[in-house]
């Protein structure tokens, strides 16, 4: 059902985002958001933009359960594995499992501020050793065939002048990384949680263009409070590539034209309810002891956003989930009640 931990080298997995070639669109590493289930239903919508995993530490994958952490659909190609850490051999041996399960790229997290990441001593803690960076960048490309890249802040607390994350990406491209992703706002290491982090320091989006202008050898894509398929056109006029967060975890469905629009594809579904049936079957396919159906169906909360029937689907879903239900046929009966909705306001307008 998902790639399991047998060791294997991928060459022709590896070859699906080799070096050099850019995505355009990829959606961002989320902690609680961007896993396997998500990951499904987001390929059920565009087949091309470049997905990512949760941040994974070397830690837990390194003495953890690793067919738990690092299983996948093989649907999810090109899915890039994130990583959090700080040693370069850990990271390098990390870089060679992930390589070795078919995962299309590698990506360092230098941008996440939470205290456990900050403890742990690294995240965008690591903004201030970009020496440390370059050496775990030029260990994992010494180990792995598949992309190394690198997301991180334009700064950390006081140390967010452009020259300080110009030192940082000049001297971490040296070690061989292949692409820089900038969260366009800095991060506080004290007196913002992580959430507000997100949204508090103010976005500066011009930083990251700059970047680009006086490096444009190397590809740089940008993060931040965008959610919208004209904003990230428009970013594209000034950087390689556009990373969408929370955008498109709350609006899956408008990732519908990403393909047609920034990849010439057509689109892999015709419409929501398209995807809810396919949604069924895979939640009677994957639940288990181990996953409940609420594991999954809560990621499809927002298939029907900004439509009539939207909140008669989350609320068939998460109700029936609630009481310990939820399978397939609860998709179905949530189906239902949005087309009932949607008949009702028909009949209202005409």
């Amino acid at each position: 059902m998902y790639a399991r931990m047998t060791p294997r080298r991928a060459p022709t997995v590896a070859q699906r985002i080799p070096r050099g070639e850019v995505r355009p669109i990829s959606v961002a590493p989320m902690m609680d958001h961007t896993d396997r289930h998500f990951r499904w239903l987001l390929r059920q919508v565009t087949r091309e933009a470049l997905l990512y995993t949760e941040m994974v530490t070397t830690g837990a994958i390194l003495h953890g359960d690793r067919d738990h952490l690092l299983a996948y659909d093989p649907v999810e190609h090109p899915v890039a594995l994130q990583l959090g850490g700080d040693d370069p051999e850990d990271l390098a041996t990390c870089a060679r499992i992930a390589e070795d399960l078919g995962y299309d790229e590698v990506n360092l997290n230098v941008g996440c501020p939470s205290a456990r990441v900050q403890q742990g001593r690294f995240g965008v803690c690591l903004m201030r050793e970009p020496e440390r960076v370059a050496a775990a960048v030029a260990a994992m490309r010494a180990a792995v065939s598949v992309p190394v890249t690198v997301k991180h802040r334009i700064g950390v607390d006081h140390e967010d002048s452009h020259a300080f994350m110009a030192r940082f990406v000049e001297i971490v491209a040296e070690a061989g990384a292949d692409r820089f992703t900038v969260h366009a706002r800095k991060a506080w290491l004290s007196g913002l949680s992580p959430k507000e982090n997100r949204h508090v320091p103010p976005l500066r989006y011009e930083d990251v263009h700059r970047l680009k202008r006086e490096h444009p050898d190397l590809v740089v894509e940008i993060n931040g409070g965008l959610g919208s398929l004209d904003a990230y056109a428009a970013h594209l006029e000034h950087v390689d590539a556009v990373m969408v967060g929370r955008a498109a975890y709350d609006d899956p469905w408008h990732f519908a034209d990403v393909d047609p629009r920034f990849f010439g594809r057509p689109a892999p579904a015709a419409s929501r309810r398209e995807i809810a049936l396919r949604l069924s079957a895979y939640v009677d396919r994957v639940c288990d002891d181990h996953t409940r159906p609420l594991h999954v169906l809560r990621h499809a909360l927002a298939l029907f956003t900004g439509v009539p029937g939207a909140k008669a689907w989350k609320r068939t879903i998460t109700e029936r989930c609630k009481r310990g239900g939820g399978s397939g046929a609860t998709v179905h009966e949530a189906l239902a009640a949005v087309e009932a909705t949607r008949a009702t306001v028909e009949r209202i307008s005409a």
